[in-house]
């Protein structure tokens, strides 16, 4: 079914165009006959006409309106055609030759102009054709816009809804480890413990409290890194190390989606080997309007993975910023490489 939600604001066109027929049809098919600017049923009569294109062009609006309602081009545009036409001949010509008879009579003509009643009849009915023509074009227009309206919201609430998921999918493995650690730590060493429950509790904060957004400023993505970093370092000790090689007031110039860095650093110690035996250093480098995470690499010969990291995060930053990440495997140089398009504040 055609839209019956379209709203068409034809106000100003009925305003100029009613009057307009009223007053061009009977001059151009000589209605007025011998009548002269003299002749005081020369002016009334353009009232008359005028009223008869009102009746005209509103009586034909309303059956468009309810033609509408019942069929539709893509349906059944022959059935709508024919009714159209119909509504149009049947409603328009009756009406025009009552009205043109009951002018002649009180015009004082001395009979009925049966031609010009003929040729205005004529006239009338091709220019509600040409009306109806331009309003269901109108219609067709503006049913398109809403169309086109309607997917790029539905196209937006489904990007949404997919980003809202994405982000709450939690690795398990970030998880996993991270109750080991406590564990040991609790055994071990009750004051580490006590700290490493804080940031994970300030970690899990973050990750709630960012839930629903799209972006976050750099500056507050790289402030919950520290804390994420805090336990890794109570986890690994010194073999552990992230550097941040750029100035700090870039961190205030970007926008970057909430957890992308958590992500990519978890997805370098989950798949890698780290102890004093084999350390690990992260690079943290802002160039170029991109984020770049570099870290060395010595895979584990066993990795449960999810599959649900990086590719993951690739999805986040295509919805929310239309490019994805780029991650590369450098093998001769012993380094993996992410990177993030970051997104200008002031864009």
């Amino acid at each position: 079914m055609e839209r019956s939600d379209i709203k068409l604001n034809d106000r100003l066109i009925r305003l100029i165009g009613i009057p307009f027929f009223g007053v061009f049809i009977p001059n151009v098919t000589g209605l007025f006959g011998a009548l002269s600017f003299r002749d005081p049923a020369y002016w009334l009569g353009y009232v008359y006409f005028i009223l008869l294109a009102a009746l005209i062009w509103e009586g034909n609006r309303y059956l468009l309106f309810r033609t509408r309602k019942r069929f539709t081009w893509f349906d059944k545009p022959v059935e709508k055609l024919i009714l159209l036409f119909m509504n149009n001949v049947f409603y328009t010509s009756p009406v025009t030759v009552a009205w043109l008879c009951v002018w002649f009579s009180w015009a004082g003509f001395a009979s009925v102009k049966w031609d010009i009643i003929l040729i205005v009849t004529l006239v009338n009915v091709i220019c509600v054709l040409f009306i109806t023509h331009v309003y269901e074009t109108v219609f067709m227009v503006k049913e398109q816009q809403s169309e086109q309206v309607r997917n790029a919201e539905l196209l937006r609430a489904k990007a949404v809804a997919e980003l809202v998921a994405l982000k709450n999918q939690v690795d398990p493995h970030f998880m996993f480890n991270s109750l080991n650690t406590l564990t040991h730590l609790i055994g071990t060493d009750s004051s580490k413990a006590m700290q490493f429950t804080e940031n994970l509790a300030d970690v899990y904060r973050y990750i709630l409290s960012q839930k629903d957004q799209t972006l976050v400023l750099l500056e507050d993505e790289l402030e919950f890194t520290n804390k994420y970093a805090e336990l890794l370092y109570l986890r690994f000790g010194k073999a552990l190390t992230v550097n941040r090689s750029f100035a700090s007031s870039l961190e205030k110039e970007f926008l970057i989606p909430p957890t992308s860095v958590f992500v990519a650093l978890e997805n370098a110690v989950k798949h890698n080997e780290i102890s004093e035996g084999h350390p690990m250093r992260i690079d943290v480098l802002v160039e170029n309007s991109q984020l770049l995470i570099r870290n060395s690499i010595r895979k584990r010969k066993v990795v449960h993975s999810t599959k649900i990291g990086l590719r993951n995060l690739d999805e986040r930053f295509r919805l929310a910023t239309g490019t994805g990440i780029t991650a590369i495997l450098n093998e001769r140089d012993q380094q993996f490489e992410v990177t993030f398009p970051l997104i200008p504040l002031n864009h």
